[in-house]
């Protein structure tokens, strides 16, 4: 690879293997490559380099989804209750904070070193969450986890587009894809298994251990990129580091504001002044970098900005869904956390289908622009039917819409980020695809707390209303000499307000009266958590609806019919 801003490339000694394959037959016009694309390894190199990618994704998804089902048994042993919002917003912090960095100093310091160095931090950081002693040790386990995570998620898509063609990366992206709804599925599933288990919750985190450490071993022996260093390449310090704080303080505000930080107070408004401030440091720092982390340059290029607002809308809706579906099948239906869990199958499933599908139809044709807007579409009329979800006991609304929403997501998530790989030089490749995938875990950040603004702010009416309804028939009883259950009934609302908002043990052990009323109010309050979800995919699909579609670069040439048919006559 060759370019200003990239220095480690893929170098095996043979030419482009569709050059080859078209060079022998004058009736056949070879496609030029562009001027800055490399030489790609051959087919046998980039399997061989997949088993790693995949090994350390599946890594990194698995231990986020594994850790959601043990969370409620680790505050029991650990204690700390009012911090386990902390527990998973810790990873998450230092997960989307340190995605574009990754990025950027893979360019400079080389794409192995680097996945490498994130599989190092996350075998370390595994261990010592899995051997904390308190819930302090294990937030912190968490955050170095997270950093990990960060590099794992980032630099496989990196390290495709080095190696692979714009156009038949679509083929190994469906694996990238794969692996996302295998560890959403079996990560719930395992985390109940080894909870339950003589093993405990410990293996949450060390069962991910060896996958890891296989992972590291492979990415060693079979990786082969050569790397020079540029030693006149100085690193962003500053930029880093003020994106990296930008980020986390937004991420902070969005996650705890309404639940462990009131919107309107003093700290939520210091954390909102600082990550403005925060993001016009970082931004008057990046346009006079030498060699930014977020180069100014990717938004002036159309794709990419908007295949970034398009990733932030999948980012929350994808989130958004796959933390409060189980949430409202518990919670509305008294699912078990198992059960719940396979209830998302139709949202995996779908997603995944059409994930690996797309990823072959567009490397067989290059063209990629129809299967982002159906997506969006999907996810309209997806979101719209769960929306009506209350009024389907029968949960056949929520298997249809989950299933649209999915496919919807199969198509985008992949394909955007391809989009805006073909759209950019070959310098700025990571950068873009590094800022790509930060802005959709940003948006996957903000979903989770939009949705859960909506839910909590929802719920408080609807128990609100609820309770001076049972209020008001409770003295209009009294007055009229009448026994009720009214009064009991306001009382016990005013007394469940809490356990509403928390586990769904809690909610379905309050006295059948009151359960009957939280249940009914939590049920409206995710209508409007599904309602909301549809503005979201709106404004996805006028953002991918304006993407130019330029065919993908890359590909095998094809000879034109008439020279084809001269070919066949010759012989």
């Amino acid at each position: 690879m060759t370019g200003p801003d990239s220095s480690d490339h893929p170098t095996t000694g043979t030419p482009d293997a569709s050059a080859v394959r078209t060079a022998p037959s004058p009736a056949v016009a070879p496609e030029p490559p562009a001027d800055d694309d490399p030489a790609l390894p051959p087919k046998r190199v980039v399997h061989r380099i997949m088993v790693g990618l995949v090994l350390a994704m599946l890594t990194s998804m698995l231990t986020n989804s594994i850790v959601g089902t043990a969370l409620p048994t680790i505050m029991g042993e650990l204690g700390g209750q009012d911090r386990l919002a902390w527990v998973a917003t810790a990873a998450l912090l230092t997960m989307t904070a340190s995605t574009p960095v990754w990025g950027k100093l893979s360019d400079l310091w080389g794409r192995k070193l680097l996945f490498q160095v994130a599989l190092g931090i996350f075998i370390v950081a595994s261990v010592a969450a899995g051997l904390a002693q308190d819930i302090n040790w294990l937030i912190a386990a968490r955050a170095l986890q997270g950093l990990g995570v960060g590099g794992l998620a980032t630099l496989p898509n990196i390290i495709l587009g080095d190696v692979v063609s714009p156009r038949e990366r679509g083929r190994y992206s469906g694996l990238i894809g794969m692996v996302f709804g295998v560890s959403t599925v079996l990560g719930p599933l395992v985390g109940g298994f080894l909870v339950d288990s003589p093993l405990g919750w410990r293996w949450c985190f060390l069962i991910t251990v060896p996958l890891a450490v296989v992972a590291f071993v492979v990415i060693q022996f079979l990786f082969t990129m050569p790397f020079v260093p540029r030693r006149d390449a100085p690193v962003d310090w500053a930029g880093a580091g003020l994106i990296f704080s930008a980020a986390s303080t937004v991420i902070v505000l969005l996650s705890l504001g309404g639940t462990q930080i009131a919107w309107n107070s003093p700290l939520s408004y210091a954390l909102g002044a600082a990550a403005v401030l925060l993001t016009a440091g970082a931004v008057l720092v990046e346009r006079r970098a030498r060699e930014p982390i977020i180069p100014a340059r990717l938004f002036r290029d159309r794709t990419f900005v908007l295949a970034s607002l398009g990733s932030v809308c999948v980012g929350m809706m994808m989130f958004g869904l796959i933390i409060y579906m189980p949430q409202y099948l518990q919670m509305v239906h008294g699912m078990s956390p198992t059960v719940s869990g396979l209830m998302t199958l139709p949202l995996v499933a779908s997603f995944l289908f059409t994930s690996i599908g797309s990823g072959y139809a567009v490397s067989g044709s290059g063209r990629w622009k129809a299967y982002p807007v159906v997506g969006m579409l999907l996810c309209v009329i997806g979101f719209l039917a769960l929306s009506q979800a209350h009024l389907d006991p029968g949960l056949t609304t929520v298997v249809v819409g989950q299933a649209l929403v999915g496919l919807g997501f199969g198509l985008n998530m992949q394909l955007l980020l391809l989009a805006t790989q073909s759209s950019l030089p070959v310098a700025d490749m990571a950068s873009g695809t590094a800022s790509v995938v930060f802005f959709r875990n940003l948006g996957g950040a903000t979903g989770v707390a939009a949705f859960g603004a909506v839910m909590v702010g929802r719920l408080d009416t609807e128990l609100a209303e609820a309770a001076a309804a049972a209020r008001a028939q409770g003295a209009a009883d009294a007055e009229a000499g009448v026994e009720s259950g009214a009064s009991e009934l306001s009382v016990g609302l005013a007394d469940a307000a809490e356990a509403a908002q928390g586990s769904p043990e809690l909610v379905h052990a309050l006295p059948e009266p009151v359960r009957d009323v939280v249940v009914t109010a939590f049920d409206h309050a995710m209508q409007g958590v599904f309602t909301a979800g549809v503005p979201i995919a709106v404004l996805g699909l006028v953002a991918v609806a304006f993407m130019r579609g330029v065919p993908l670069r890359g590909g095998r040439a094809k000879a034109p019919k008439p020279a084809r048919k001269a070919r066949r006559a010759r012989t």
